[in-house]
């Protein structure tokens, strides 16, 4: 068995697999949706753009509730935190994704045009609104979260709702609605039939291209040059309890890149987000859907790892309170704990890996507009 410090960096590890899996799979979900009322002009172009993910959203869906199900019993401090002091964020996020699967089963129940057009806004809103308020709880997450812990670790989270759109975190909610707008142009581009969809969405998957490396560079400014980053005073003990209260840390600018001079290797993430866009982009022009995907899949992977790489070990700093910052180190499960999880991650994960790889191979080929009118079983 892995010893206390060893299963703490797995699972922190294994955190940025789930969030990385829900990006590339439920994330062009969530650009097909923002895209559906721009690339789509008239009812049969739009069933098809919804039937282009009709099939895989759902199951998509299990890499939020995973993500979500492991913080909780990974890393109990930062669920306790994070799903308390954003509840609102989150309650916002939830209620745009209750409106997709009402909208998908809903949205062709009536032929009225009105009714139709309320439910593709209602998909749009459920698209794109996830896809910011994610990307703006990133940057709160790297500008530290208003919280602090007492001397029972009780945590008391002091900010709203509005506290957490600043220029910054917004910075990052418009790079996260790029870089998913770009991932669902690329998906829409394999998925669609050659034609007026194909073709707009390779032109809003070029703006949403070239929006997500100017808007990813913006943000390496913003953490080199702004007030944000911290850091761990003195030593740690990787292998000791969890307690908060024991890390000494202090708010220090630019910090977040300390790791990457430290660890030059770790140049591979921000590299692979701005390599992975130009492919896309490269792709998308030249008609070259393959590439293109598998550009905006590298790009999702890079900008991930390059904010979990950046604050290593830090997991939820806090920016009224440095000292009640959470770590890898402190504040995790126990190490039983941690051992049986990974035990049944590595039994159920590659599970869930191939029953996805194998729907995706059943259900593989382009929506076309005669399906569109003939199949049934479509949206």
């Amino acid at each position: 068995m892995f010893d206390y410090e060893m299963l703490r960096l797995i699972w922190w590890a294994l955190m940025g697999v789930l969030l990385i899996g829900f990006a590339l799979t439920d994330g062009f979900d969530l650009g097909v949706a923002a895209l559906l009322p721009f690339v789509a002009r008239d009812d049969a172009e739009r069933r098809m753009v919804i039937n282009s993910i009709g099939p895989t959203w759902e199951g998509n869906q299990v890499w939020f509730i995973l993500g979500g199900g492991a913080i909780f019993a990974a890393w109990p401090f930062v669920y306790a935190v994070s799903f308390s002091g954003f509840y609102l964020a989150m309650f916002l996020v939830l209620s745009a994704l209750i409106l997709r699967p009402v909208g998908f089963k809903y949205r062709s129940k009536r032929p009225d045009a009105a009714w139709r057009t309320r439910w593709d806004w209602a998909l749009f809103v459920g698209g794109f609104v996830p896809a910011l308020v994610f990307g703006v709880a990133v940057g709160n997450v790297l500008a530290g979260a208003p919280f602090r812990l007492d001397g029972d670790l009780r945590a008391f989270y002091e900010g709203g709702l509005l506290g957490l759109f600043t220029p910054f975190t917004l910075l990052c909610g418009l790079l996260s609605v790029a870089m998913l707008v770009l991932h669902g142009a690329a998906w829409l581009a394999i998925k669609v039939e050659r034609g007026a969809v194909h073709d707009r969405a390779r032109a809003f998957g070029t703006v949403a291209g070239i929006a997500s490396i100017v808007l990813f560079a913006a943000g390496f400014a913003f953490v080199a040059w702004g007030d944000i980053g911290y850091r761990i005073v003195g030593t740690v003990d990787a292998a000791g309890p969890s307690n908060p209260l024991r890390t000494t840390t202090e708010q220090v600018a630019g910090a977040w890149l300390a790791n990457f001079a430290a660890s030059p290797w770790m140049m591979l993430a921000p590299a692979l987000g701005f390599a992975g866009a130009a492919l896309a982009l490269i792709g998308i022009r030249r008609g070259t859907e393959w590439a293109a995907f598998a550009g905006s899949s590298l790009s999702a992977t890079g900008i991930i790892a390059t904010v979990g790489c950046s604050m290593f070990p830090f997991i939820l700093p806090s920016s009224i309170d440095a000292h009640s910052s959470l770590t890898v180190w402190n504040a995790s499960s126990t190490h039983k704990t941690l051992g049986v999880m990974l035990f049944v991650t590595v039994v159920f994960l590659p599970i869930v890996l191939a029953y996805t790889a194998w729907a995706y191979k059943v259900m593989f080929g382009r929506v076309t507009s005669d399906a569109v009118r003939t199949n049934p079983d479509f949206y």
